[in-house]
């Protein structure tokens, strides 16, 4: 497994070091703290999104574009896969 290109004995070894550092009562508040850092971010992230889309409709900008666009894609994407699925079955089976 890797996270952030850390392999998984790395992260170990980082928690422990963490563990060392601030020791099993402050863990919980660390975390908690930075629970709240990263909704903050995410509803900043929102706010931002939102606004945005607020002025494209002021202004007539058509925010249905990227809609369409991402349904397309998901179009092909399943085209792709289908005939993947069809070119690899004989494959498959004779395996």
């Amino acid at each position: 497994m890797y996270f952030l290109f850390i392999s998984g004995g790395e992260v170990f070894v980082v928690l422990v070091i963490v563990l060392m550092l601030f020791g099993a009562d402050k863990i919980p508040t660390i975390a908690k703290e930075l629970g709240k850092g990263m909704r903050q971010l995410k509803d900043a992230t929102n706010d931002i999104k939102r606004e945005i889309n607020q002025t494209a409709e002021k202004q007539g900008i058509d925010t249905n574009l990227t809609k369409e666009i991402k349904q397309d894609i998901k179009k092909v994407r399943e085209n792709i896969q289908d005939n993947i699925d069809d070119i690899s079955g004989p494959i498959k089976r004779n395996l």
